[in-house]
């Protein structure tokens, strides 16, 4: 099975082989970087609540949903139905697009507050902005790959 879904097939991993296939694998990363984007933003000083609030959302929500799919197809839950395909790519396409609101919004609210924060307070929230980023790129290489998988399903 890891095969298929390596070269672009339209079956999704179970198992370890999800650790070894592409895009699957950029579950741990967006794990990752949605975690520092979380942790980053609930540690520093919140000027503007509305807009962190919708920030700290989007992190927790696409970090459970990440971790969550992540062991449903580790359990092989999907069972090799297509519409799990059709959900991983809408997922992801989800997730990329609150992602991208939610680093615009971050980048905002750093550059609103710039004058009001400590040297140390405002580095967090600028690391919180550029994983903020890096996690919206990954999930939208992952949503690219994913909707060709679909394409092919």
């Amino acid at each position: 099975m890891a095969p298929a879904a390596a070269s672009g097939g339209s079956t999704l991993p179970s198992g370890f082989s999800v650790f070894t296939t592409f895009p699957d694998l950029l579950f741990i990363f967006e794990f990752v970087f949605g975690g520092l984007v979380w942790i980053l933003v609930a540690a520093s000083r919140v000027p503007i609540p509305l807009i962190q609030g919708w920030v700290m959302f989007v992190s927790v929500f696409c970090f459970v949903a990440t971790t969550a799919l992540l062991i449903l197809y580790m359990i092989n839950a999907h069972g090799g139905e297509t519409s799990w395909v059709t959900l991983d790519a809408a997922y992801n396409c989800v997730a990329a697009l609150l992602y991208l609101s939610a680093s615009v919004l971050e980048a905002l609210a750093t550059i609103l507050t710039r004058d009001g924060y400590t040297y140390k307070q405002y580095h967090e929230n600028i690391s919180a902005v550029v994983f903020s980023y890096v996690a919206t790129l990954l999930y939208v290489i992952h949503a690219i790959f994913s909707l060709i998988r679909w394409k092919s399903s």
